[in-house]
């Protein structure tokens, strides 16, 4: 619908930026320092998680003018992978993989993963389980 009192539908995308810019070199500038002033870089690890949603399909595609594109319910399957260094990047942990399956199918035959399998009801990162990854 365009046109209508200038109103058109348009995807969201991305974040707004922030005016927190002077609290952070604030923060990096003067805090940090004191925090990690004891430590040696590669002493000091970071760690985050992401999900990846395998089986989804794009929410955009390419086609013909006139071409009509209809998708589907769109997939929720996900797996959570956690990933961690240190600040110096001389030692890197390996993956944590996170899946609703306790026993996959495809991993019948595997004797050795290169990463580290967990699973749980929801494919999520709990508490429980980052306190063992620790």
């Amino acid at each position: 619908m365009d046109g209508w009192i200038g109103l058109r539908s348009g995807e969201v995308v991305g974040e707004a930026t922030s005016d927190f810019s002077s609290d952070i070199n604030h923060w990096v500038e003067n805090v940090w320092p004191d925090i990690i002033h004891n430590y040696d870089e590669k002493d000091i690890f970071k760690a985050d998680e992401t999900g990846l949603f395998h089986k989804l399909i794009p929410n955009q595609t390419l086609k013909f003018k006139g071409e009509k594109c209809v998708g589907g319910k769109l997939s929720k399957v996900r797996i959570t992978i956690l990933v961690c260094a240190n600040m110096n990047g001389s030692e890197k942990q390996k993956l944590t993989v996170i899946r609703k399956s306790q026993k996959p199918t495809c991993f019948k035959n595997v004797k050795k993963l290169p990463v580290d399998y967990k699973s749980n009801k929801k494919a999520w990162l709990t508490s429980d389980l980052f306190q063992k990854y620790l």
